[in-house]
C-alpha cells in the first residue's frame, strides 16, 4: 500500500503553483529551515488543502495512513509536511484517531525534529488520543520522556497542553521529571510551557509543583519564569 499518489501529486503541484519565491527565503531563515519553502503562507495553504482534501475523500484508513506517510516523507518543501500533518486531522478522518497512529505521529516527530512540526503533532494528535485512550497512550507517553530523542520527550511533555481538567497531572509530572536535568532550550521551553498552559485550570497545583522543584537539580531558571507567567 503506497497511499494515494493523485492526492500527493496534485499537493505539490497546488504548493507549486502557489509558491512566491520572494517570502519563501524568508519564511525559510525564520523557521532556521534546511528543508527548502515554497513561499505560501498559512491562509493560502489551508484554503488550498480545505479544499484538496474535500475533493479526494478516502474511505480506507489504511489508504488514508499510508498517504500522511507518503507525503511526509517525499516532501521536498516543508509546506508539503504541513499539509501531511493537516490531513492527518482532518475532521472527517478524526474517527480514526487512535492508538493505532502513534507509529505514524513517532515518525514524523522524529524526523520532523523541529518545533512547528512537533509542536502541533504533540498537541492535536497525541493529545487527544492519549485523553481518549490512558491505559494504551500513557506507557507510550512515559517511555518518550525517558529516551533520548528531545523531540519525543518535548513532546511528551507538551502533549496536554489545553486539556485544562482532563490533565493527568502524574504523568505530566514523570514527563517534567523525567527531562529535568537536560539543559536542551526547547525541553527546558516546553517545560515551562506545559505548566504555564496548567497554571491556568490549577494555579495552586502549579505553585506547588514548582515550589517542590526548585534548587540546582530541579527546574531551570527558564523553565520557573515560564511556568509562573500568570501566577503572582
Amino acid at each position: 500500500m503506497t497511499g494515494s499518489t493523485s492526492l500527493i501529486a496534485d499537493v505539490k503541484a497546488g504548493l507549486a503553483e502557489l509558491a512566491d519565491p520572494v517570502k519563501a527565503p524568508e519564511m525559510r531563515r525564520y523557521m532556521k529551515s534546511e528543508m527548502p519553502f515554497r513561499g505560501v503562507p498559512k491562509p493560502a495553504r489551508s484554503a488550498f488543502a480545505k479544499h484538496l482534501f474535500a475533493a479526494n475523500p478516502f474511505s480506507d484508513r489504511g489508504i488514508f495512513t499510508e498517504t500522511v506517510r507518503a507525503l511526509w516523507r517525499q516532501a521536498e518543501f516543508r509546506e508539503e509536511r504541513y499539509l501531511a500533518i493537516d490531513l492527518s486531522g482532518h475532521r472527517p478522518y478524526r474517527r480514526w484517531q487512535d492508538a493505532g497512529l502513534l507509529g505514524l505521529y513517532r515518525e514524523m516527530i522524529v524526523t520532523g525534529a523541529w518545533w512547528d512540526y512537533v509542536d502541533e503533532i504533540a498537541i492535536r494528535r497525541v493529545g487527544p488520543i492519549l485523553r481518549a485512550d490512558r491505559a494504551a497512550v500513557t506507557p507510550m507517553m512515559l517511555d518518550w520522556a525517558a529516551g533520548e530523542d528531545r523531540w519525543l520527550r518535548r513532546s511528551a511533555v507538551i502533549c496536554q497542553v489545553g486539556a485544562k481538567d482532563d490533565t493527568d497531572t502524574e504523568l505530566l509530572t514523570a514527563a517534567v521529571e523525567a527531562t529535568l536535568a537536560d539543559k536542551d532550550f526547547f525541553l527546558r521551553k516546553g517545560i515551562g510551557w506545559a505548566l504555564r498552559d496548567y497554571s491556568r485550570t490549577a494555579p495552586d497545583w502549579v505553585r506547588d509543583f514548582v515550589s517542590a522543584h526548585r534548587g540546582p537539580a530541579g527546574l531551570s531558571p527558564l523553565s520557573v519564569r515560564e511556568a509562573m507567567k500568570h501566577l503572582s
